[in-house]
């Protein structure tokens, strides 16, 4: 947020190219930022080529072959309740599981960020329509917010997928417009103003390259914060349905085997915390690098 006190050729210097440059300079040479980008790409990657890289499909079960231990000969991470090879299912459950953790977070910051730049800059009787209309939602509580969407909806991803979207909707409208309330007062904004420019022109050219790049900062936060909501709902069965392969299914239906094979259980939930963290410590380490200050 310290593009907010910087003076307006400080702002127009963000969006250079030596900028930039510097941006990517603090990140490459940050090796914990550096590493959690690297095990996203992986899982990206391991998403992508789920086909070549597991070794037998995600749903060929056998029922003699039920939850055999990690380092099983053909199983080198067990299996799971049904005699799925683990491995397998967790490479083919990184699909899913990236797609309803990340895609909401996107599609949130279009519509999320495009309310608040319209409140933030609009003011008056429009930022207190568009405002107190995002704090309703912005009221409850995310989980509780994301299980009754889903709940009401029903089971199935493209509804998980919508009620995290709206979840996250209203946290980034609240941010970008305190960002865009800071930016309209500058002196730059009257001047162009005082010289005849029509409101839609001072926000694309003005505005937009100002605002942007905080609200892109967090909502690359709420990445994280989607990953476990997703899988929340996969496991409470409001989200993919069996037989796909995600990882919070997995959790839900291995839960029963925790006592029988905790390790192979568990390997679910380790994916998901492996994730969730490294999506935050990038965000952490982009949201540093993006700093004027430092």
């Amino acid at each position: 947020m310290s593009v907010l006190a910087a003076s307006p050729p400080a702002l127009r210097a963000e969006r250079s190219p030596g900028y930039w440059r510097g941006v990517g300079s603090r990140i490459a040479r940050d090796p914990v930022v550096v590493a959690a980008l690297a095990v996203i790409v992986a899982l990206v990657l391991m998403a992508l080529l789920a086909p070549e890289l597991a070794p037998m499909a995600p749903d060929k079960g056998s029922m003699i072959r039920r939850l055999k231990p990690i380092g099983t000969p053909g199983y080198p991470l067990g299996s799971d309740e049904l005699g799925r090879d683990m491995l397998s299912r967790l490479i083919y459950g990184a699909r899913l599981s990236l797609l309803m953790g990340v895609v909401p977070v996107p599609v949130a910051f279009l519509f999320g960020a495009t309310l608040g730049i319209v409140a933030g800059y609009a003011g008056g009787l429009v930022n207190a329509l568009i405002m107190r209309t995002v704090d309703v939602f912005y009221a409850f509580p995310s989980v509780l917010l994301a299980v009754a969407l889903s709940g009401t909806l029903g089971s199935g991803l493209g509804n998980a997928m919508f009620s995290l979207t709206v979840v996250f909707i209203p946290q980034i409208a609240r941010v970008a417009e305190s960002v865009t309330t800071g930016v309209r007062k500058l002196d730059y904004i009257d001047a162009a103003r005082a010289s005849g420019a029509r409101p839609l022109t001072i926000v694309l050219e003005h505005v937009l390259g100002n605002v942007l790049g905080p609200i892109f900062v967090f909502a690359t936060s709420l990445v994280s914060v989607s990953m476990i909501l997703a899988s929340g709902l996969s496991f409470l069965g409001l989200g993919v349905r069996p037989p796909d392969a995600e990882w919070g299914l997995m959790l839900n239906t291995l839960r029963t085997a925790i006592y029988v094979n905790p390790a192979v259980a568990a390997l679910p939930g380790v994916l998901i915390l492996i994730t969730s963290v490294s999506f935050n410590l990038f965000s952490d380490g982009l949201r540093g690098a993006m700093d004027v200050r430092s």
